[in-house]
């Protein structure tokens, strides 16, 4: 086969709908379009949106205002660095670290792992990264994770 024996499958190729060509071409008449109204002349018809008068769903959604998930869960960001205030075999946890100022209290807490941990600590928090699980095991501390 050359490509000048390509053809497209039968039926693939259609002419296209001429209407307004008589009522013998069965699109006569009003040519698909009914009687009268806007939709019906040339240039009718309204813009995209429009709903007949009615606000549209466009004008009533709230503007450069964002999106808020009610289902996100806040978690405070803790480094491996704000770590480094604490004594050697001590416990971390959510309450220790909002006594030191470094979160605010009733607040979620994840370990990330930017700094170095050089002393072993128990670390309890709702979530870990996983570099900072291994630097705080590689330091002979523990990690505990709270529901």
């Amino acid at each position: 086969m050359e490509l000048h024996q390509l053809r497209p499958p039968k039926g693939a190729r259609r002419d296209r709908k001429r209407v307004g060509r008589g009522d013998g071409s069965g699109h006569g008449s009003y040519s698909g379009k009914g009687m009268k109204g806007q939709k019906s002349r040339t240039g009718g018809g309204v813009r995209p949106g429009f709903e007949g008068g009615q606000i549209p769903l466009i004008k009533s959604l709230p503007t450069a205002r964002g999106f808020n998930n009610k289902f996100r869960v806040p978690y405070a960001p803790v480094n491996l660095d704000r770590l480094a205030r604490f004594p050697a075999n001590s416990e971390v946890t959510p309450a220790s670290l909002a006594e030191a100022g470094v979160i605010d209290a009733g607040t979620r807490v994840k370990v990330l792992a930017r700094g170095e941990v050089a002393v072993p600590l128990t670390v309890a928090a709702q979530k870990f990264s996983k570099a900072a699980r291994q630097k705080i095991e590689a330091a002979g501390g523990t990690v505990k994770e709270l529901a």
